[in-house]
């Protein structure tokens, strides 16, 4: 650094506590974000907090010392958080504090239009490089927007700040006061969660995840089990408002390398990280990772343009309508809004993006279910209905897109808790959001995941797997796809119909008694039934009933076999005796299709008709 920048650095140095005191009576302050935090600045405040008279405090979230929020000090400090975190969560509730929900990316706009002004900025930087600039680091996110529109601003230097690429810099001459502090950087070890529910969470959601996505991922323990469970991916990007330790392993693999960003190529773009020492080691120089404010990282534009973009956020509970909370438990504040809604709509926008609420579907140690009828009484929506795409628990996945409020209300009660399904669907009968005679089966019943598989049919991968509730629609399309030919031989009669009594019964099943394996179809990313088996056991006799259905199109292409074979290890796990049929005389193809199972198979003709009796233990 050049003379004349060097002597201008040392005309701005203060000690911490001198700094402090050119704060006036009555400002507005402003404190660095999380690991960002100016420790020194911070306690500076404490020890001279009689000259802080009538002084509002505003932060996004708070990792430190937080003796403003405490009640001896109200008549000096009134804490506005933008973001609640755990340590002044009380001072909120019990009205200590104030909270201002916001979407991170408007922030910057409340500062510059004079909405929410700020007279000082207490900030955390590194040292200036030979040019005169300092780095924010770890903490661009807010703070850089509330450098550059303070009246006052007083920078915490301190070496331990990591260097960073992006809009990360601030000059000199743009810090009216330094005040030098070598200490390690305030860091985030993460919140417990449950160790069996967390990894399951992190398999639904990574199976959302395409290779190449931009992803954008939030911190704590079941975020970074996600990232972990995406460590088999290929070409993953980043475009994030923050992360943490988990994306260390991921680009060391080569797993998060941004090769098919089509937004700041080979980049991991953010604006602020929490974390370890490891990490801020990790990314000190590091020419992939860029920080900008968070009007820029958070902007739905900006967001979007990035192809694949795959937002995966987290939820308090959300009901059966999809509304999301984030912020409340009941009346009692919690978070804050943060960047989700600024991540749901931009990855919505983006092409072929995904929209992902993710959370566990209990708490309390699985007292309270977080898949609810309505939001808690006094709860606000931190994310709208129509802004969620997919929501995800330990139990599955739950995709609203173009889906109903019956279809979403099925589709969530799939994936609570499986304590919980019975009085959540007593709750959506109450509410007239599903048919009053919805069978419940489907519900109380194991939905046995085991009997999921894929298999290449004609050059295209079929899904198989059990029936859900949620597959009515598309056992509906099927049906009204069928040729006569096709529904003549499977109902024995020129069947027009296919109302909702009957369709539920074929896929709102126990799992035991009945079951009914389904073959699907992925075209262009949407899903379409193309086959399926049932059988319906008989406990007297141990028998079950079993009847087919395959698509036209896809007729002559074994997949009678492949379910027939799959239906008798499902029966033979049962304990089931034997398989029974009805069939037309004309239907020779099922009746080749049980004699190629090499078991014993003994048919009656009655009239016009087989019947069918196929012993699943002897050949």
């Amino acid at each position: 650094m050049e003379e004349a920048l060097q002597e201008q650095y040392r005309s701005k140095l203060l000690s911490a506590e001198e700094a402090v005191l050119r704060i006036s009576p009555g400002s507005t302050i402003f404190l660095g974000t999380a690991c960002g935090e100016p420790q020194a600045l911070v306690k500076a405040l404490l020890e001279k907090s009689y000259a802080m008279v009538d002084s509002e405090l505003i932060q996004a979230i708070s990792l430190g010392l937080t003796f403003y929020a405490e009640e001896r000090f109200m008549d000096q400090f009134r804490l506005n958080a933008f973001f609640i975190g755990p340590n002044v969560r009380n001072a909120v509730n019990e009205g200590r504090a104030d909270y201002t929900p916001v979407n991170l990316s408007d922030i910057e706009r409340l500062f510059s239009s004079g909405l929410k002004p700020v007279d000082v900025a207490l900030i955390q930087v590194s040292p200036p490089d030979q040019e005169g600039y300092c780095n924010l680091g770890v903490s661009v996110d807010i703070t850089m927007s509330a450098a550059r529109h303070a009246d006052l601003v007083i920078a915490e230097v301190n070496p331990n700040m990591p260097r960073l690429g992006g809009d990360s810099r601030l000059h000199i001459r743009e810090i009216d006061h330094l005040v030098e502090n070598d200490q390690p950087l305030l860091e985030f070890t993460g919140e417990d969660e449950s160790s069996r529910v967390v990894p399951r969470i992190g398999k639904n959601v990574a199976e959302l995840v395409p290779d190449g996505a931009t992803i954008q991922v939030g911190y704590g323990n079941v975020p970074d089990t996600i990232l972990t469970s995406l460590s088999q991916k290929k070409d993953l990007g980043v475009h994030t408002e923050m992360f943490s330790d988990g994306i260390i392993e991921l680009v060391e693999k080569g797993v998060i390398n941004g090769r098919k960003k089509t937004h700041h190529l080979g980049k991991v773009v953010a604006s602020f990280c929490m974390g370890s020492k490891r990490l801020f080691d990790f990314i000190d120089g590091h020419e992939m990772f860029e920080m900008y404010p968070s009007s820029y990282t958070n902007d739905p534009c900006n967001i979007s343009r990035n192809d694949g973009m795959v937002a995966i956020n987290s939820a308090l509970e959300v009901d059966l309508t999809g509304q999301v909370c984030t912020d409340q438990i009941g009346q009692r504040f919690y978070s804050g809004i943060g960047g989700q809604a600024d991540f749901m709509r931009g990855a919505a926008r983006s092409k072929g993006g995904k929209a992902i609420i993710a959370l566990p579907s209990t708490a309390h140690h699985h007292t309270i279910s977080r898949i609810v009828p309505t939001l808690s009484s006094g709860g606000g929506v931190t994310t709208t209905r129509g802004d969620v795409q997919f929501v995800v628990t330990e139990y599955g996945v739950a995709d609203l897109r173009g889906k109903s409020i019956m279809e979403r209300t099925l589709a969530l009660i799939g994936i609570a808790h499986p304590r919980f399904r019975s009085e959540l669907l007593m709750h959506a009968k109450s509410l007239h959001f599903v048919y009053q005679d919805q069978l419940e089966a489907g519900y109380v019943g194991v939905y046995p995941e085991k009997w999921e598989f894929v298999r290449v049919v004609a050059d295209h991968e079929l899904f198989f797997r059990p029936a859900k509730p949620t597959d009515e629609g598309m056992l509906k399309d099927m049906f009204y796809s069928l040729s006569w030919d096709t529904v003549y031989n499977r109902f024995m009669g020129l069947k027009r119909s296919m109302p909702h009594r009957e369709l539920q019964r074929i896929v709102n099943i126990d799992y035991d008694t009945r079951m009914t394996i389904c073959g699907f179809n992925n075209e262009d990313g949407v899903w379409s039934m193309v086959a399926f088996a049932m059988y319906d056991m008989d406990k007297q006799s141990n028998t079950a009933e079993i009847s087919f259905a395959v698509s036209d199109e896809w007729q002559n292409k074994r997949i009678g076999t492949l379910l027939m074979e799959t239906m008798i290890e499902i029966a033979r796990e049962r304990k089931i005796r034997a398989f029974t049929a009805e069939l037309l005389t004309e239907n020779m193809r099922m009746l080749d299709l049980f004699y190629r199972t090499g078991l014993k198979v003994e048919t009656r003709l009655v009239g016009d008709t087989y019947l069918v009796t196929i012993d699943l233990w002897t050949k």
